[in-house]
C-alpha cells in the first residue's frame, strides 16, 4: 500500500496541472473525441462548446453561495468554538486524520456545501493541535467527506426526484427518500463509508513519504484573531453597520421564512432554502453587519474558481450533450447490463460522466432519462438505479479537482498536493459502494 500512495503521490505531483488547465484539458479532450466518435465536424463542436457555455449560470451562483455561505456559517464564533473543542480530541497524527475525516464525513452528510467549509476548517484547527500531522493528509481526509454528500440529506438526485414537478416524473412518478437515501441499499453504503473511511485513511498516513510530507507550520498561514474588535462607532452609518439590533432584525425575518416553509412545504429540503437558512444564521451568529460582511469578504475567495471554472464545465457538458457523447457512453454500458447488474454499472458509467459533467443535476439531467428507460425496459430497481447515477457523481469527485477548489483555497494549498492521496481514496471506496449495489 505505501509503494502504490506513493507511485499515485509522485505522478500526481509531477503530470497534474492546475484545476483550471484540467478544465481547459478536459475541454479538448471531449472536443477530439466528439470529432472522433459522432457525426459532429469541428465548426460543431465549437458550436456546441459555445451554446452550452453560460447554460449553468443559475446552478453556478448557487454553488458559489453554497460555499459562501457556508464558510459565513462555519466562521461564527459559536461554530468555531465547537471545531475548536472537537480539534482537541486529537493527540496525535493519527487520531488527526480519524478524527477530521469523520466529522467531514458527518458534516457532508448534513449539507455538503456546509461539509466542504467545515471540513476544510476543522482540519486547520486539528493542525494547529497536532502539527505533526502530514497536512496533505490530513486535507485529502476532510475532502474524502464529499464521498458520501449524494447518500446524505442535501444529495440532489434523491431530492430532485422526490420533488413534485420533476423533469422525469410523468416516468417515475415521485420516489420518496425511503426508497433512496433512507434505503437499505444507501444505510449500508453510508455506514460502512463512516465506519472504515477514518480508519483507511489513517492507514494513509503510515504510507506516506516521511520526506515529502508537508507541516502546516511551513505554509505561514495566520492564526485567527479571536479578539473583539475594539472600534467605536462614531458616525450614524457606522452605527448602523455595528448595529447588532439590525442584524437581529434581519436575522429574525430569515428565520420566520424558514419556518414557514418547512411547516408548509412538509420539510421540503433544496439547495436554496438551505443557502438561505446558513445566510441568516450567519447573520446572526455574527451579531453585526460589519461582522457579518468581513467574513463574506473572505468567503467569497473561495468561491472564485468555482465561478471562473463553471462556464468551461458548462461548455464541456454542452459538446457532451450536443454531439451525442455522453449518450455513447451511457447506453454502450446499457447495452450489456440486466435488471440486476443495471445500478452497478450505471454507477461505473456515472463516474465516467461525472469527469466531464462535475454537477450532480447536470449529470441527472444529461444521463438520468437514459438510465430509467433502460430501468423500465430491463425490469430494474428505478430508486437504486437514480442513486447509482449518484454514487458514481460522487466517488469519481475524488479525482476530479473541481469540487476540491474551496478546500484547497481555505487550506492554502494545490490540487496536486492532495489528489495521490484521493486516487487511493477512490480505490478503496469502490468497494462499499460496489458491495451495496450488488447485494442489496
Amino acid at each position: 500500500m505505501k509503494a502504490l500512495t506513493s507511485f499515485f503521490d509522485r505522478m500526481v505531483q509531477r503530470y497534474l496541472p492546475d484545476a483550471f488547465l484540467f478544465a481547459i484539458i478536459l475541454t479538448f479532450v471531449v472536443f477530439i473525441l466528439g470529432i472522433i466518435f459522432t457525426d459532429s465536424g469541428p465548426v460543431q463542436m465549437v458550436e456546441h462548446w459555445g451554446t452550452g457555455f453560460w447554460d449553468l449560470l443559475a446552478f453556478a451562483m448557487q454553488m458559489s453561495l453554497v460555499v459562501v455561505t457556508g464558510y459565513i456559517l462555519a466562521s461564527t464564533p459559536i461554530v468555531k468554538k465547537l471545531l475548536t473543542k472537537l480539534s482537541s480530541l486529537a493527540k496525535t497524527p493519527p487520531q488527526a486524520v480519524f478524527l477530521v475525516t469523520f466529522v467531514a464525513i458527518i458534516a457532508c452528510l448534513i449539507y455538503y456545501g456546509f461539509g466542504l467549509v467545515v471540513g476544510a476548517l476543522f482540519a486547520i484547527h486539528v493542525a494547529r493541535r497536532v502539527p505533526a500531522v502530514d497536512y496533505r493528509i490530513l486535507i485529502a481526509s476532510a475532502y474524502s467527506g464529499m464521498l458520501v454528500w449524494h447518500g446524505g440529506f442535501s444529495g440532489s438526485i434523491p431530492l430532485t426526484i422526490a420533488t413534485p414537478g420533476h423533469f422525469l416524473e410523468d416516468k417515475i412518478q415521485l420516489i420518496p427518500v425511503a426508497e433512496t437515501i433512507f434505503s437499505p441499499f444507501n444505510i449500508f453504503v453510508v455506514i460502512t463509508m463512516l465506519i472504515t473511511l477514518p480508519i483507511f485513511n489513517r492507514f494513509l498516513l503510515k504510507s506516506s513519504n516521511i520526506g515529502a510530507q508537508t507541516k502546516f507550520s511551513n505554509l505561514n498561514i495566520p492564526e485567527e484573531d479571536e479578539k473583539e474588535d475594539d472600534f467605536v462607532p462614531d458616525t450614524p452609518a457606522e452605527k448602523l453597520e455595528n448595529s447588532q439590533l439590525v442584524s437581529l432584525v434581519i436575522g429574525m425575518m430569515g428565520l420566520v421564512f424558514i419556518f414557514y416553509h418547512f411547516v408548509w412545504n412538509e420539510l421540503d429540503l433544496n439547495i436554496n432554502i438551505v443557502n438561505f437558512t446558513f445566510l441568516f444564521l450567519g447573520i446572526l451568529f455574527h451579531r453585526t453587519p460589519k461582522r457579518f460582511l468581513d467574513t463574506v469578504t473572505e468567503g467569497i475567495k473561495n468561491a472564485g474558481g468555482i465561478i471562473i471554472q463553471f462556464p468551461f464545465y458548462a461548455g464541456i457538458m454542452g459538446m457532451m450533450i450536443g454531439s451525442g457523447l455522453s449518450h455513447m457512453i451511457s447506453n454502450w454500458f446499457v447495452s450489456f447490463s440486466s435488471d440486476y447488474t443495471l445500478p452497478f454499472f450505471t454507477f461505473i458509467s456515472a463516474g465516467i460522466v461525472n469527469f466531464f459533467i462535475p454537477s450532480g443535476g447536470g449529470q441527472w439531467a444529461v444521463q438520468g432519462p437514459i438510465m430509467i428507460d433502460a430501468a423500465i425496459l430491463l425490469n430494474a430497481d428505478i430508486a437504486k438505479t437514480a442513486m447509482a447515477v449518484a454514487w458514481g457523481d460522487a466517488w469519481t469527485n475524488m479525482i476530479q479537482p473541481f469540487w476540491a477548489l474551496p478546500v484547497l483555497a481555505i487550506a492554502g494549498l494545490k490540487v496536486r498536493d492532495i489528489m495521490g492521496f484521493c486516487v487511493m481514496i477512490l480505490l478503496f471506496s469502490f468497494i462499499p459502494i460496489a458491495l451495496g449495489l450488488l447485494i442489496f
